[in-house]
């Protein structure tokens, strides 16, 4: 597997999916993984697992990559100094490998902790420490700091991180830091969604995965949400699209309300009604578990029923399929949706 989407489907999904069907996936890690993901034995004979190959990891040149996996051949690095030492890399390959929690698994150092290793190299090491570790066989550090004790990221805080130097995550999904507020607000899963009943009403939300408009489909959009059950298929009529213009093209978490049609086992939402989850979803690295949030613009789903926001009702400027307001809060995770129009 490597890191480009494959079809309609992103790494994040094929992740997924693979962890779903019992496929063990185990994270990128600076003394294990390749630049390929590959396959690693178990405990079970039959049975192999995923690792993430350092191809994962954003902004990482393939040529750094190459040389620290040279490096490491004959013995495996047992500090950030060692690495440094060792592989030679640049520390801005370092710090974006460090980002990406690789250092966690073999050497573990979290990432604050790693990120503070680091910040203390430069590009190449002194010339006497060089030497010293040449004679000595071993790496000899130039100097030694003082234990610190660093303030631990939330939970929430690290699925954030994940999502932006990794593309996704093996931690909790970030739709579950968000669930109680969600449940309040009577917002079933994605996997409940697709269980219901044909013809049955129900809101529902995830992540915007995949934004499809095929040009035989008459100005249709086919959108795929994704939480930590499942995901669900939505349809949304022209109208609704023009609608709601500014959440179908710009939202990365999406509260809808709709109605359940099955026709053998195809199942999707026929969109009514769309608000734009993305400010609670900014929340997520702030969290450390799941906590009610005060409801914003898109209270109009905790009310029920589909139709305008009052406010939006007083709106006096151009229509909505003149209006694109995109997504510029700070902290928004982001998750790349592929858009098939």
């Amino acid at each position: 597997m490597n890191a480009q989407p494959m079809g309609f489907y992103a790494p994040a999904q094929i992740v997924r999916d693979a962890r779903d069907h019992g496929v063990e996936v185990r994270p990128v890690c600076i003394n294990a993984s390749r630049w390929d993901c590959t396959m690693e034995p178990t405990e079970r004979e039959d049975h192999f697992a995923v690792r993430l190959g350092l191809r994962m990891v954003r902004g990482l040149a393939n040529a750094d990559a190459a040389a620290i996996i040279a490096a490491r051949a004959d013995q495996a690095f047992v500090s950030v100094d060692d690495l440094w030492r060792r592989a030679g890399v640049p520390s801005a390959s370092l710090v974006q490998i460090a980002e990406a929690d690789a250092l966690q698994p073999s050497l573990k150092l979290a990432r604050r902790e790693a990120l503070w290793a680091i910040k203390g190299l430069r590009d190449e090491p002194l010339p006497l420490f060089a030497a010293a570790s040449a004679r000595e066989a071993q790496t000899v550090p130039e100097l030694h700091e003082p234990m610190v004790a660093l303030r631990p990221m939330t939970a929430g805080g690290e699925v954030v991180e994940d999502y932006g130097h990794v593309g996704l995550t093996l931690r909790a999904h970030p739709v579950t830091f968000l669930r109680a507020d969600l449940s309040a607000r009577r917002i079933v899963t994605c996997a409940e969604a697709m269980q219901a009943r044909d013809g049955r009403w129900l809101q529902t939300a995830g992540l915007v995965l995949v934004r499809q408009k095929p040009g035989t489909a008459k100005g249709v959009m086919f959108i795929t949400l994704e939480d930590e059950t499942g995901i669900a298929n939505l349809v949304v009529w022209a109208k609704m699209c023009d609608k709601y213009r500014r959440v179908v093209l710009s939202a990365s978490m999406v509260a809808v309300r709709g109605r359940i049609q099955r026709e053998g086992e195809v199942v999707h939402l026929v969109t009514h009604h769309l608000a734009d989850l993305s400010r609670e979803l900014a929340s997520v690295g702030e969290r450390e578990a799941a906590f009610l949030l005060p409801h914003g613009r898109g209270d109009e789903v905790h009310h029920g029923g589909p139709g305008l926001d009052p406010r939006e009702r007083q709106f006096k400027g151009p229509p909505p399929h003149d209006v694109y307001v995109p997504d510029s809060r700070v902290g928004s995770i982001r998750v790349k949706a592929r858009d098939f129009r």
